[in-house]
């Protein structure tokens, strides 16, 4: 199937809805659905256009349906308490296999899966797996199971699991957590599951590798992959189509003004910083406070290459499995090397933490946050390199409603003072991996607290939270807090359920 974007489809219209000013989200109109044919919407916008009474909100409204969020007529019950409200909101942010309808930017998806909320009416990557955490809490190992399907079938009809399913977010792709989640309905299901997706964990890791064979002490770079010293080859967050997005056209003509980049190497930096998930942090920033110097396809991230660690280890468990020895024994070797070169390049000695590495500038960035704590995670780290980084997040990260993502106030939302679910669920289970379990326990208590406190006051629950005041909303981005919202829902759950 021939997937187009609406940049395409309404090349000229799209351009000019964007940068009218009249809607302050962009992705209101990017996700609009046509209710008719593109070729006619097309033919009469070229027909009305230049007329003096054209008025383009009209012919907007007139032309398009916009996505409205499912949760908007849910009524919440604060007196049932935040479990059973969790427990109702899955069927609201349940939607069911999609019909393909021409023009849209939804990638119709054969099974039905959880949205996180608010503006956010299609599937993401990394957040579906902080969901999965909440469903399996829940025992909707149905829903596991056909989210799972559905990103399989993403992986074989275009070799990768976009950003989400918006034919926009082609271009990249997400922290690469779909092995995680064979993992997890593995243990529910038994080891046949990861011989079932044997296939698709390595189409995706192709997909993280490709091009790696090309990549040599004459050319460094390629796609996600870059060489470092004695050949060992790490992976970046890499967008292969560097043009404003999509969603945020206008943000990024407007953005693009401040600052000296070429604007392809500064929409190639944007892009990448959303395929990490992390859009935006003072993390991606050369100077380290401002979006406009933003260098994220200059840096080896370390969540990255630990999410890969695991995809390589888990096709060395499946291919065992499977009775491949040979293929065994290869991923064996990758992960082996992978987990030497993250010992090598992303621990700080200086900072005793692990940090991200700038390969132009061929040293740490020197900047710490809780992506720090993913060789923890992933039981990478040593037993001294753990108890060195649980000091640093008690006195620097630790605050009255969990943890920072990073001790930075820079104004973007993946900075200080904001706290993030999937963060706080590394970090509780990374800690507890090397026996920190009061540490970890603290940050589980601060969180769940905040969790329920902002829950009885406002009936909801939301994207992040304000973790340094707790009596204040979470800010920054580029659009309001959401509510909603799936990986909240997913990971406070399971920690009051575990």
């Amino acid at each position: 199937m021939k997937y187009e974007s609406p940049e395409i489809i309404f090349a000229g219209l799209f351009e000019d809805l964007h940068l009218s000013g009249i809607w302050t989200d962009g992705k209101v109109i990017t996700d609009a659905i046509p209710k008719t044919d593109p070729s006619i919407i097309m033919n009469e916008y070229e027909l009305q256009k230049e007329q003096t009474n054209f008025n383009l909100e009209q012919f907007f409204n007139q032309y398009f349906t916009v996505t409205k969020a499912g949760e908007s007529n849910f009524q919440t019950d604060i007196n049932t308490g935040v479990v059973a409200h969790i427990e109702r909101l899955w069927d609201v942010l349940t939607r069911a296999a999609d019909k393909p309808v021409k023009g849209s930017s939804l990638i119709p998806l054969p099974y039905p899966y959880v949205v996180p909320g608010g503006r956010f009416n299609e599937i993401y990557y990394w957040d579906s797996y902080f969901t999965m955490l909440g469903l399996k809490a829940s025992g909707r190992f149905d829903l596991i199971e056909s989210m799972v399907q559905n990103f399989a079938f993403l992986i074989r009809e275009i070799g990768h699991i976009p950003n989400g399913n918006r034919t926009y977010f082609l271009s990249r792709s997400q922290p690469p957590f779909f092995s995680s989640m064979i993992e997890l309905l593995a243990d529910q299901k038994g080891d046949v599951i990861y011989m079932e997706y044997i296939d698709v964990l390595e189409k995706e890791y192709q997909f993280w590798m490709n091009q790696s064979d090309i990549v040599n002490d004459q050319n460094l770079v390629e796609e996600h992959c870059v060489q470092l010293n004695n050949k060992t080859i790490l992976n970046r967050y890499y967008d292969n189509h560097p043009v404003p997005r999509a969603e945020m056209y206008g943000e990024d003509i407007y953005t693009l003004k401040e600052t000296d980049q070429p604007a392809k190497e500064f929409f190639g930096h944007i892009k990448a910083a959303c395929e990490s998930g992390w859009d935006f942090s003072a993390r991606w920033f050369d100077d380290g406070m401002n979006l406009s110097t933003i260098q994220t396809g200059n840096i080896i991230p370390v969540d990255l290459n630990c999410l890969l660690y695991h995809l390589e280890s888990i096709l060395q468990k499946a291919f065992q499995l499977n009775k491949n020895n040979e293929k065994a024994t290869h991923f064996e070797s990758l992960a082996n090397k992978r987990k030497a070169a993250i010992h090598e390049y992303f621990w700080d000695t200086n900072l005793q933490f692990y940090t991200d590495y700038n390969f132009i500038k061929q040293q740490s960035t020197s900047f710490k946050s809780l992506a720090g704590l993913f060789p923890l995670y992933f039981n990478i780290a040593t037993e001294e390199q753990a108890a060195s980084i649980s000091k640093i997040i008690k006195s620097e990260f630790l605050k009255d409603g969990g943890l920072v993502s990073t001790t930075v106030h820079s104004g973007q939302q993946w900075d200080a003072p904001n706290g993030w679910a999937p963060l706080q669920w590394i970090a509780i289970k990374g800690l507890r991996n090397y026996g920190f379990d009061d540490l970890a326990n603290q940050i589980k208590g601060r969180w769940i607290n905040l969790n329920t406190k902002v829950f009885i006051e406002t009936g909801k629950l939301m994207e992040k939270y304000n973790v340094v005041d707790t009596n204040l909303k979470s800010g920054g981005g580029e659009y309001p807090v959401q509510d909603g919202f799936g990986w909240t829902n997913g990971v406070l759950l399971q920690l009051l359920k575990e």
